[in-house]
């Protein structure tokens, strides 16, 4: 066991996004949700909303938390109009397997049959899912207050029948010890395989014992555990230093997302990132994500300075369904959060109500925790006192918007 903290190191990666998710599941079981049957979030998300890392202000939620142990799951997608909505449906290792809605199967609805790894499948609209457990996650599109109850009608619309299953066991959070993480992260890989793609890196980490649902700590020696715990420590130093959603390269005051966001096959480290701080992110072609960072670098504003955003009239963004500014509180998990603010606002986008475009067509968007002058209010995105974190989201982007030939204007001082 020459190797056991980069082993460590190695498997506490890997295994976080399984026990991020199943920490989602826990909560909403404790709330009152069941398995295998979807519950709604009525309201747009706001800064009592603490669940899921970097949540958006732009869409209701729909959940539901699916285990296919017992058989198939049917899933109901309501009609929405010309409304947008999308279905997604993350494996228990966070990769987005599909996605129903409107870039993909339309707004006319549809009732779809979710099987497992192992099942039998016939039929028209059959999805399999690589894992027996399976997150899925609707977004509805709330175009302002005066909507609500209009979103709130297609929320409900989206349903889910399957057989019973019993509540599953409360798993480790990733701040126990790891003997603790280790036990949830085995029963869950022995619930939820990895793929064969995955043999090479479950070699490296084979010296744990893990995915087999028979991992023993106590065999460890109080060396090697020692060894455990500083490999543990590792990866808890390099997951915090990720760039999240849009990783750490900025072009002109923007981080890009990689290409494989939602569907990170064998790139452990950045699904590990995204797990802490952008759980559940959409795949590019759903959604781009982009992060802003200040001129001195770092990805993190200081809410005491004014900011702002200048969008010429010749440089709009380039999407086919919205797009939306969203500011967030940094914590010190690197996680992002919307903050308390005398606006309730918490995002701003080409459908906020009110927002005042230039007479030359372009906009300015204003960022920063001191109130500004009441002719730019309209335009004002609040900020803490304190860090935090932008990111720009463009849902259905254009090719230009994906392929780097758009690049968003940086954000300035001023």
């Amino acid at each position: 066991m020459s190797d056991l903290r980069t082993a460590a190191r190695d498997a506490w990666l890997f295994a976080l996004p399984l026990i991020e998710i199943a920490a989602v599941r826990s909560r909403g079981l404790v709330v009152g949700s069941a398995m295998n049957a979807f519950s709604s979030m009525r309201n747009l998300a706001d800064h009592r909303q603490r669940t899921v890392t970097t949540p958006n202000n732009d869409t209701l939620y729909a959940t539901a938390q699916i285990d296919l142990s017992n058989g198939p799951v049917t899933l109901t997608v309501p009609a929405s109009g010309d409304r947008y909505v999308s279905l997604q449906l993350m494996d228990a290792w966070s990769n987005s397997f599909c996605l129903l809605g409107t870039r993909t199967t339309g707004n006319g609805g549809g009732t779809f049959t979710l099987v497992g790894p192992e099942d039998a499948a016939s039929g028209r609209n059959v999805i399999r899912s690589p894992t027996r457990h399976v997150w899925a996650l609707a977004r509805i599109l709330v175009d302002g207050p005066h909507d609500l109850d209009a979103a709130r009608l297609v929320q409900g619309g989206f349903s889910a029948q399957g057989p019973d299953v019993p509540a599953p066991a409360t798993p480790a959070r990733r701040g126990d010890g790891w003997a603790e993480y280790f036990a949830s992260a085995d029963a869950l890989m022995a619930a939820n395989p990895p793929p064969v793609t995955d043999l090479a890196l479950l070699r490296r980490i084979a010296p744990l014992g893990l995915a087999e649902g028979r991992f023993d700590a106590a065999r460890f020696t109080p060396d090697e555990a020692a060894r455990i715990e500083a490999g543990v420590e590792d990866a808890r130093k390099a997951v915090r230093g990720g760039g999240g959603l849009s990783g750490t390269n900025f072009i002109d005051g923007w981080a890009y997302p990689a290409a494989n966001l939602g569907d990170f096959r064998q790139d452990y480290g950045f699904r590990a990132v995204v797990a802490l701080g952008g759980l559940a992110a959409l795949p590019l072609v759903e959604a781009t994500y982009l992060r802003a960072g200040p001129p001195e670098g770092g990805g993190v504003f200081d809410g005491l300075r004014d900011w702002r955003l200048h969008l010429p009239a010749d440089r709009q963004i380039p999407v086919d369904a919205f797009w939306s500014l969203s500011l967030y509180e940094v914590t010190p998990e690197r996680q992002f959060f919307f903050t308390d603010n005398p606006l309730n606002r918490y995002a701003i986008g080409d459908r906020t109500p009110g927002l005042t475009w230039n007479d030359d067509g372009s906009l300015d968007l204003w960022i920063g925790h001191a109130r500004p002058d009441p002719s730019r209010e309209s335009n004002w995105l609040p900020a803490p006192a304190g860090p935090f974190a932008l990111f720009m989201r463009g849902y259905l982007p254009r090719p230009e918007l994906l392929d780097g030939r758009y690049r968003l204007p940086p954000v300035e001082a001023i």
